[in-house]
């Protein structure tokens, strides 16, 4: 336990080390609009302004009174973040408690469960600052450490985030706690791959480093910027630009986590699959899911929150959600058709298992892509992701040669991959896509004899090799300081035992 809280002490350390360099000029985070399907929403974290005491300047003009946030839109805010919650508690966990076999049960369930809640508590300490407040074009500051700033003591109200369309908000705090979740689910995404034989205290410890380092960063680069309103003139919109994230100022197309969530994890969990090192008895002895039953639920769970996950993210009540809406129905229901005639041709018959991570794969695939194309271009992702996740879980396993338990990379790598790539594809409007914004000044949307499909095909793929860069150096040092510190793995006897008793002295099933 000493040596779990000296590693814990020293990721924060570490952290806030490295990052304290960032700029921390004042926060002025607002999203991309909904009218852009460029990028997820980001806040405006600037708070209301407040309207000055009479008796400070009484013969001053009135001041503007403080945007007031659009119920219906916070609504659905909030009502998305519970959906999330959802997708990880208990959809995920029960998808991959499933998976493993019975002995097992018990640590899957409870390394998510308390990754999220881990990595929920970090993103209100310093973690949503780091994303989502100016910096510089790799990490934020420290202006929302703590959440400071988020109540307006004088004024006497709540910091508004912006959307993706101007003069629309909502309260920020509602913001800071949908992105909690992403945070938390990505996280909990890395635990299949390395299932079944890590110590517990291994898994917090890397999840503090990878957080820190890795998701904050990519989250940052992609998603942040200041907002529609920063907009003001042409004057303005370069300087603006300049100040968001890295790959927002390339024009990469995220709406929902393609790269943050999806491929990011995913390599996280590649890269421990292959330093934890694979199952004893694996490839000689029988590692089958030991019920298909929970993983069905799970899977049927993660599909109904992943509407609050993508459509979400339109941050606004309108249109741009109600497209990435259906598109997560329409890519869904095609990939798991996709998968199962995969199966049968390879297979002769078509599995439980394969219709469940069909769902999730075409889940995966149209996550960046949700709110950024049209429905026929939905559909086609869905096909595409599900029959290349088929691959990515057999051909592709067996050439990486690593015991990704739980296929986190066949899966949310793969199909993370597809739905980056062919999101620059499908933005196009001449292929019924919405397009990007080409004017924030004006908001006015790209034309099809404009829209280069080649161009942003090429941005889409730069940000998927950075990501994978970043994530995958970021893992190998996480994972090495952590094996130098805790020990990744149990003794090949508690492995032999189960985790639930040698770690948890508990058991899913008795009788």
């Amino acid at each position: 336990m000493k040596k779990l809280l000296a590693t814990l002490a020293l990721g924060l350390s570490l952290g806030w080390g490295v990052f304290g360099a960032a700029s921390v000029a004042t926060a002025q985070t607002a999203p991309a609009a909904v009218t852009a399907p460029a990028a997820e929403a980001k806040p405006a974290d600037a708070a209301a302004p407040a309207t000055a005491p009479a008796a400070a300047a009484p013969a001053a003009a009135e001041a503007a009174p403080a945007p007031v946030p659009n119920k219906a839109d916070t609504g659905w805010m909030m009502l998305s973040t519970i959906l999330v919650i959802l997708m990880v508690i208990p959809g995920l966990a029960l998808f991959y408690g499933g998976l493993v076999r019975s002995k097992n049960m018990l640590s899957v369930l409870m390394q998510v469960v308390v990754t999220f809640s881990l990595i929920t508590v970090l993103w209100f300490v310093y973690g949503y600052s780091l994303a989502f407040t100016e910096g510089n074009a790799y990490i934020g500051g420290f202006d929302r450490l703590f959440m400071k700033g988020i109540w307006d003591n004088v004024a006497g109200t709540f910091a508004n985030a912006a959307t993706f369309s101007k003069g629309v908000y909502i309260p920020e705090i509602s913001f800071a706690a949908f992105q909690a979740t992403f945070a938390g689910i990505t996280c909990a995404l890395i635990i299949g791959a390395f299932a079944e034989r890590i110590k517990f205290s291994a898994v917090l410890a890397f999840m503090v480093l990878w957080f820190t380092f890795s998701y904050l960063p990519v989250a940052h680069m992609v998603w942040f910027w200041m907002g529609p309103d920063a907009y003001a003139s042409k004057e303005v919109a370069d300087e603006m630009t300049s100040k968001a994230g890295l790959l927002w100022q390339w024009g990469a197309l995220d709406f929902a986590g393609g790269t943050v969530v999806h491929i990011n994890a995913a390599v996280a969990g590649l890269v421990g699959a292959f330093m934890v090192g694979k199952r004893v008895g694996y490839g000689r002895e029988s590692m089958a899911p030991h019920s298909l039953t929970l993983t069905m639920v799970g899977a049927s769970l993660l599909w109904v929150g992943w509407f609050g996950f993508n459509a979400g993210s339109a941050l606004e009540a309108n249109g741009f959600a109600a497209l990435a809406f259906i598109n997560t129905l329409i890519a869904t229901a095609a990939a798991v058709l996709a998968w199962c005639v995969g199966e049968a041709l390879m297979r002769g018959k078509a599995s439980m298992l394969g219709a469940a991570s069909g769902a999730v794969a075409g889940l995966v695939a149209i996550t960046p892509a949700a709110g950024n194309v049209g429905l026929g271009g939905a559909l086609i992702i869905g096909f595409i992701g599900g029959f290349a996740c088929l691959w990515g879980v057999n051909g592709l396993k067996k050439m990486l040669g690593a015991d990704d338990s739980l296929d986190v990379f066949g899966v949310h790598g793969v199909g993370g991959i597809v739905g980056a790539l062919l999101t620059g594809v499908f933005n196009s409007p001449a292929l019924g896509g919405p397009s990007a914004v080409g004017d924030w000044v004006t908001v006015t949307m790209i034309t099809p004899d404009a829209y280069s499909i080649a161009a942003q095909v090429w941005t889409q793929a730069k940000a998927v090799l950075l990501t994978i860069v970043w994530s995958g150096v970021v893992s190998v040092v996480a994972f090495k300081i952590v094996d130098l510190t805790i020990g990744l793995r149990v003794t090949e006897e508690e492995e032999r035992e189960g985790l639930d008793i040698s770690s948890h002295g508990e058991s899913a099933y008795h009788g």
